[in-house]
C-alpha cells in the first residue's frame, strides 16, 4: 500500500512536471507580428530540383501581377527552366565547357528567359514528362551534361550540325514538347503575347547588391558560378542597400531575394533564420564588445543567442571567404517583429507548405544584412534621386 501511494505521488509529480515543461516549451517560442505582408500567390514546391531561381522568380512575377491589378496567375516554372537548359547548352559548348551547366541559376535568368520566350500558364506546361509527379532533375542534368561534354570533346574536329537538334529531342523527352498556342481565360495566346498582355517588361527590373570590391553606385559584375548569363547588379553601400529594401516593402513592392541558407542559424522547420555570433570563448575581450547585447526578457525566454553586428567589412569578408554563397532564391514579401520588438523579414519559400509557417519563414535583420546576395525589384520602387545616381531611366 505504501509503495502504491509513493508510486502514485511519483506519477502525479512527473505528470505535473511534464505539463510544466510543455507550458514552458510552448512559452519559449518566437511570436511574430507582420507589419507588412504583401499579397502573393500560393506556395509552390520545387521538390527534387535545383530550380529555386525560377520558382522564386515566378512567385515574384505573380506578385507583380497582383500589385499591378492583372489578377492571379499560376505560371509555369518548367517552361522557363526548359528554355534555360537550351540556352545554357549553347554557351557551355561555346565556352568549351568552361562555364556552369547545372540546374541552378540566378534572378537574372528569369528575366532573360521571359524576355526571350515569354510566359506560359502552369496548366499548359507542367514539365513532368519523365514518369514522376515530382520535379526531379538529377538524371535530367546528368544526361544533358554528359551529352554536351561528348559534343564539346569534338571527336570529328568540327562540331556537327545535328547536336542541337538532338539536345532539343532530349529536352522534349523529359519536359514535353513546346506549346506554341493556348487558350487562356477565354483568349488565344502565344507565350510572347501572354507576356505582353500581362505587361511584364524585363528591362523594368533591376538587381541590387552591396559589395565593396566594386565602386558603389555603379553597375557591376556579380561573380558567382551560377551567373552563367552574366547579369549585372547595381552596387549600393550597405546602409542604402537595407534602406532601399525597407522602402520597397513599405511601398508595396516585394523582392526577389537571393541568400545563403547553409548557415547554422537557418532553421527551416522552425521557420526562423538568425545570425548567431561566435562563442565568447573564441573571441578576445575587444571583439566581444562588437556583438549585440540581449535584454533580460530575451535571456529569460531561452530563445536567443547573440547575433552578429554586421558591417560592410564583415559582409564582404563572408563573400570573399565563400562563407556567403548564392545558395537559394526566395521571395521577400514583408517586415515583421517578434515579441521583443526585434525586426525580421517575412520570406516565402518554394519547398511546399513546409515547417512551422507552412512555406514561409522569418529572417532576422542581421541575417538579411549579412547573407543577402542580391535582390531584384521593379525600378519604380527606386526614388528619382537614386535612379539618377545609378543612371536608371
Amino acid at each position: 500500500m505504501k509503495k502504491t501511494i509513493l508510486l502514485t505521488i511519483a506519477l502525479i509529480t512527473f505528470s505535473l512536471l511534464s505539463v510544466d515543461a510543455k507550458k514552458k516549451e510552448k512559452k519559449q517560442e518566437y511570436k511574430f507580428k507582420d507589419l507588412v505582408s504583401l499579397p502573393v500567390t500560393s506556395v509552390k514546391n520545387q521538390q527534387a530540383s535545383g530550380t529555386c531561381w525560377c520558382f522564386s522568380g515566378l512567385s515574384f512575377i505573380e506578385a507583380e501581377l497582383l500589385r499591378t491589378g492583372k489578377g492571379e496567375h499560376d505560371l509555369s516554372e518548367m517552361f522557363l527552366v526548359k528554355k534555360s537548359y537550351n540556352v545554357k547548352a549553347v554557351d557551355y559548348v561555346r565556352y568549351h565547357t568552361q562555364l556552369a551547366f547545372s540546374q541552378g541559376g540566378e534572378s537574372g535568368d528569369v528575366m532573360e528567359m521571359i524576355s526571350r520566350y515569354g510566359l506560359m500558364p502552369e496548366e499548359f506546361f507542367s514539365g513532368l514528362n519523365y514518369g514522376t509527379k515530382r520535379h526531379q532533375h538529377g538524371e535530367v542534368e546528368a544526361v544533358l551534361k554528359g551529352m554536351l561534354d561528348a559534343v564539346a570533346e569534338n571527336h570529328n574536329r568540327k562540331l556537327s550540325t545535328a547536336w542541337q537538334s538532338a539536345f532539343d529531342n532530349v529536352l522534349n523527352a523529359y519536359f514535353g514538347k513546346d506549346v506554341k498556342t493556348f487558350t487562356y481565360k477565354g483568349k488565344e495566346y502565344t507565350p510572347i503575347s501572354l507576356r505582353d498582355e500581362l505587361g511584364i517588361i524585363a528591362s523594368d527590373y533591376v538587381e541590387i547588391g552591396s559589395f565593396s570590391h566594386h565602386p558603389f553606385y555603379t553597375l557591376c559584375d556579380f561573380e558567382v558560378p551560377d551567373n552563367w548569363i552574366h547579369s549585372k547588379i547595381y552596387n549600393l553601400p550597405l546602409d542604402k542597400f537595407m534602406e532601399l529594401m525597407d522602402n520597397c516593402l513599405n511601398n508595396g513592392y516585394s523582392l526577389l531575394w537571393g541568400s545563403d541558407v547553409s548557415e547554422k542559424g537557418f532553421k527551416s522547420r522552425k521557420g526562423i533564420a538568425i545570425l548567431p555570433a561566435k562563442e565568447d570563448t573564441e573571441m578576445s575581450d575587444s571583439e566581444i564588445g562588437k556583438w549585440e547585447k540581449l535584454s533580460k526578457k530575451e535571456k529569460k525566454s531561452g530563445l536567443y543567442i547573440k547575433e552578429q553586428k554586421v558591417t560592410q567589412e564583415s559582409r564582404q569578408k563572408g563573400f570573399d571567404n565563400y562563407q556567403t554563397q548564392d545558395d537559394h532564391g526566395m521571395h521577400m514579401i514583408g517586415i515583421s517583429k517578434d515579441q521583443f520588438g526585434k525586426k525580421y523579414y517575412k520570406i516565402k519559400n518554394s519547398w511546399g507548405e513546409y515547417g512551422k509557417y507552412k512555406g514561409y519563414f522569418y529572417a532576422s535583420e542581421a541575417f538579411v544584412k549579412a547573407k543577402t546576395m542580391t535582390y531584384m525589384v521593379h525600378k519604380d520602387a527606386l526614388s528619382k534621386e537614386l535612379k539618377a545616381k545609378l543612371g536608371i531611366k
